[in-house]
């Protein structure tokens, strides 16, 4: 599923999207129900001051009630004192809350991530994921209870501002309160033009993310060929894409605030008016007017909150809808009902008339049958592109075969399970990837388990006591992102003796010394043969080293299997493809070692 193209179908749909992050709330419902009921005074203590007016201009100014006069300020600030006290208590509960609830969601989604298949990974650029995966979760499970929190303050200001409104007159507060709801119908206007910009707006983030990605990854490259103005185009283009998303939001949300206030105002006029004439004929008092006009000043501000929360309670609801679509994707590789755990390999791996497309009708394997037996070692050999490491990804099902059936002792490995079945293989890649962290910590990815005997075994085995004593922790060196402190040699050597540590019986060799110089390969070349010993190899044969051990020798064309077995019976074929492309290939490199050792 390509996350770029999801449009969050389901964020307009309130019930079904409470439903859904209630999961995550519910651990600390306790917390997030005491929040709700601070809020409650919070919003309620707004009528207080406006209540206070009457008494203070009927009792005081009019009446000249001097007790009345050191009671009520006394009471109004007692009354404020109090409302900054639950305050406070609201936002930490708030933010308490909001961030729990956060983390469980964004624990949950990473959950999810790092069981996705490869294609997953194929079909979406690394800045869409992270825009989805971490941005969308923040404004969704954060954002909710906050702005329902000031939408029950507001909510319940408003309220309490009614009531003063309705016990200083009825007559008044029906005007006051009908022009105010006029005044709240635009907000339902536009939400239409939020999931619209908001669902741009993530797009454009996550190309955004992508862009600083690929200048951190592809820094080299682009200093190499003078690309830093290319690259920062490329990052004005989306920054001011993104300003003119907003922009148009803002031009069709921007008015709702002026007609609001427009329409509030019109209605204070209304009040005034009605109330002047109130007063004079006795019908309310001149302190019952002040207290009415000042609650129904004081109530715009919880209005205008609730517009802008509901506003803001739309983004997030876009937000949600498009992180719970990341619930719903599921991997397209999973294991079957009843699946077996594969325990040992006892006969060896077969690829039973194989065929693979990556895209559909676009054929990259066509019908490949061969058997490789317990010890044996097969190099994979072909054109570039003929579909050489295609192989090697399916044998751990980084994919499923598109027809046919890939055996492990005579069983479909769609019938094993996926734990079981990678569990028995280690695979050593041309750019090995290694994490940040210790060369200790990388080592151990191969076997949690593994002892300080097995761990210096392998150390010796795979050659890194020959640089290890240059590092200033030894094992524990902290070697940073993907390994940038070692040279390739070096990284090769550690994701040799991470493969070695997990002594899997099948290993897969995709060009593990291709990218490195003679000197290098020579010294990984001695610790893959260490690895290698007793078990059954594929080997994804670049350079003559790599292959010139190997048991049997397949021969990859187009993603046909053309010719199959050892180099000498290959070479013996007059008009041989395997032979011709040892001549063209491996006849160079050849000459080269030889010119070596002269």
């Amino acid at each position: 599923m390509k996350l770029k193209d999801t449009t969050a179908e389901t964020s307009f749909s309130y019930v079904y999207l409470t439903k859904r992050i209630f999961k995550f709330i519910k651990p600390v419902l306790g917390r997030v129900i005491l929040g709700f009921i601070v809020a409650i005074p919070v919003g309620l203590l707004d009528g207080v001051v406006a209540y206070a007016l009457k008494p203070y201009m009927d009792e005081v100014l009019i009446k000249k009630n001097m007790l009345m006069a050191a009671l009520i300020p006394f009471g109004i600030v007692l009354f404020a004192g109090l409302q900054g006290v639950l305050r406070y208590l609201n936002e930490y509960l708030t933010n308490w809350t909001g961030q729990k609830v956060t983390n469980s969601v964004k624990i949950a989604l990473f959950d999810k991530l790092v069981h996705m298949d490869p294609k997953f990974f194929d079909e979406n650029s690394s800045g869409i994921i992270l825009t989805r995966y971490l941005t969308d979760p923040d404004t969704a499970s954060k954002g909710i209870l906050d702005n329902l929190k000031a939408f029950m303050s507001a909510g319940f200001g408003a309220v309490a501002l009614i009531g003063v409104m309705l016990y200083n007159s009825w007559k008044l507060a029906v005007v006051g309160v009908v022009v105010l709801l006029v005044a709240f119908l635009p907000v339902a206007l536009i939400r239409k033009r939020i999931k619209s910009a908001s669902n741009k707006n993530m797009k454009i983030s996550g190309n955004i993310t992508t862009n600083f990605n690929e200048t951190y990854a592809g820094n080299k490259i682009m200093t190499a060929y003078n690309l830093a103005q290319y690259q920062k185009k490329k990052f004005v283009d989306k920054i001011n894409e993104s300003f003119n998303v907003n922009m148009s939001l803002v031009k069709r949300a921007g008015w709702m605030s002026p007609i609001m206030y427009l329409i509030a105002s019109v209605g204070i006029a209304l009040v005034m008016a009605y109330g002047t004439h109130l007063v004079t004929s006795g019908a309310m008092t001149s302190g019952s007017l002040l207290s009415f006009v000042t609650s129904l000043l004081l109530l715009y501000k919880p209005v205008k909150t609730l517009g802008n929360t509901m506003t803001n309670l739309q983004t997030i609801f876009v937000a949600m809808g498009r992180t719970f679509e990341l619930f719903d994707i599921y991997p397209e590789l999973k294991d079957r009902e009843n699946a077996i755990e594969l325990k040992q390999i006892e006969h060896g791996v077969q690829f039973d008339h194989v065929s693979f497309e990556y895209v559909e009708g676009t054929p990259v394997l066509k019908n490949i049958d061969f058997k490789v037996g317990v010890g044996e070692t097969l190099a994979i050999v072909g054109n570039s592109g003929g579909g050489k490491t295609t192989i090697a990804n399916l044998i751990p099902r980084f994919y499923d075969v598109t027809s046919g059936a890939i055996r492990i002792d005579g069983i479909d490995i769609r019938d094993i399970t996926l734990e079981s079945l990678r569990n028995h293989i280690s695979v050593v890649f041309q750019d090995n990837f290694l994490f940040s962290g210790t060369i200790r910590e990388n080592l151990l990815m191969g076997n949690f388990n593994a002892t300080e005997d097995e761990i210096d075994n392998v150390v010796r085995m795979a050659h890194l006591d020959e640089f290890l004593h240059e590092m200033p922790d030894g094992l524990d060196t902290e070697i940073g992102e993907r390994g940038t402190t070692l040279s390739g040699g070096q990284r090769q050597r550690v994701a040799i003796a991470r493969a070695m540590l997990r002594n899997a019986p099948i290993v897969i060799l995709d060009e593990a010394t291709s990218a490195l110089d003679n000197k290098s390969e020579a010294i990984v070349q001695k610790a893959l043969d260490n690895l290698i010993q007793d078990k059954t190899v594929f080997v994804i044969a670049h350079r003559l080293s790599t292959i010139k051990n190997a048991h049997r020798i397949a021969v990859i064309n187009e993603g046909e299997l053309i010719e199959m077995g050892t180099h000498d019976e290959l070479m013996n074929l007059p008009n041989g493809k395997y032979r011709l492309l040892y001549e063209m290939q491996f006849g160079k490199e050849a000459s080269e070692m030889q010119m070596q050792t002269l």
